[in-house]
């Protein structure tokens, strides 16, 4: 039998204060690949003094550079140094799966989530945005193949000047567990949920754009219907005062799991997802196969995960929101519709799929 494909997959946002939607596709990719036959992991991190936290622990063994998360951050992108090798060995593929982009020491796939930065330059820090311009400049010159989640981020990508040859789709995926009803009951119980109410996950951040979502559900009117929002503190969105107007009605949980995260999809009367700029807008897709209703942004990658499996609303139109919560609330036959389609399209969008295709990526780049 010919060996494994040997790849080197970049974990440290992992270690991340916030390690959001980007660290949890790189771990459920690597995941799923532990089953896949030519494709042998291992992780790549900075040096740290503590393991990551049990929620974003790695599946794969990860070995550290000898440098902290700032310096190597700064020694790749500017002195392109130390190369990944140094910690793991001989590789036949290095994979970038977050901005930070390791020097080409081997044949060189990069993961570009979204190009956010570019539109809405004012949500970053002026360091940020220089780091993000960097990493984009490295992924453009150096990787010999990009993958982008969402056409959506192929297209920005192309606009920024990548050589559309080199960019593949890879969307990410759910794993495909319904939440029991006792599942749901407990997260219920624990929570104090005994009413209906609208969903909200994600990073607390400005591009998911929850004050026009807390604006749409002041103007809603249902007294009897609670608001939960559940997800860490990100940055630069201050939540309390957003929140006040509907306190009563609003319950804010903080991070959880996700078993925890599939009940709560699954309790919800209607998830609502408005985000202004997604690279693919992971959430819906896991609302969706818990036959749970979604309404989401027509503007972004969420458009294309939800397809007609959703009420599609300009973002920024808190009234054309807050009208889509209501036929949804309102209308059961429409509720129940949009449950079986979004649960039907979110069936065969598994990390499975994903893992497949990123496995078809590293040997074509390794050949």
């Amino acid at each position: 039998m010919t060996e494994p494909y040997r790849v080197a997959v970049t974990l440290e946002q992992c270690w991340h204060r916030v390690p959001g939607g980007v660290a949890r596709a790189a771990l459920e990719s690597a995941r799923a690949l532990l089953a896949h036959p030519e494709v042998a992991q291992i992780g790549v991190s900075a040096r740290h003094r503590h393991p990551a936290p049990a929620a974003f622990d790695p599946p794969i063994e990860v070995r550290p550079l000898p440098l902290p998360r700032p310096v190597l951050y700064e020694s790749w992108h500017r002195a392109r140094w130390p190369v990944v090798q140094r910690a793991t060995g001989p590789v036949d593929v290095i994979h970038a799966t977050g901005m930070a982009v390791p020097p080409h020491s081997a044949p060189l796939v990069v993961t570009v989530h979204d190009l956010a930065f570019l539109y809405e330059p004012a949500h970053s820090t002026p360091r940020g945005l220089r780091f993000f311009h960097r990493s984009i400049e490295l992924a453009r010159r150096d990787a010999d193949l990009v993958i982008a989640p969402s056409r959506a981020t192929i297209d920005d990508c192309l606009v920024y000047g990548f050589d559309p040859d080199k960019l593949r789709l890879v969307p990410w995926g759910i794993d495909p567990i319904s939440a029991t009803d006792e599942e749901v009951a407990s997260v219920r119980g624990r929570f104090g949920l005994s009413r209906p109410y609208v969903l909200w996950t994600g990073t607390i951040e400005p591009r998911k754009n929850l004050p026009t979502l807390l604006e749409a559900f002041g103007r809603l009117g249902r007294a009897g219907v609670d608001l939960v929002l559940a997800g860490p503190a990100g940055w630069n969105e201050d939540l309390e005062p957003l929140v006040a107007p509907v306190r009563e009605r609003v319950r804010t949980l903080g991070f959880l799991g996700p078993r925890e995260l599939r009940a709560l999809y699954a309790g919800a009367d209607v998830f609502c997802f408005p985000s202004t700029r997604e690279g693919f807008g992971l959430p819906v897709l896991e609302a969706m196969a818990q036959g749970t209703p979604v309404v989401t942004s027509s503007l972004t990658a969420t458009a294309e995960v939800a397809g007609d499996a959703a009420l599609l609303v300009d973002p920024l139109d808190a009234e054309a929101l807050a009208d889509a919560l209501a036929a949804v609330l309102d209308d059961p036959t429409l509720a129940s519709r949009l449950g079986a389609e979004g649960r039907a399209r979110a069936a065969d969008q598994t990390w499975a799929r994903t893992a497949e295709r990123l496995a078809a990526v590293y040997l074509e780049v390794a050949r």
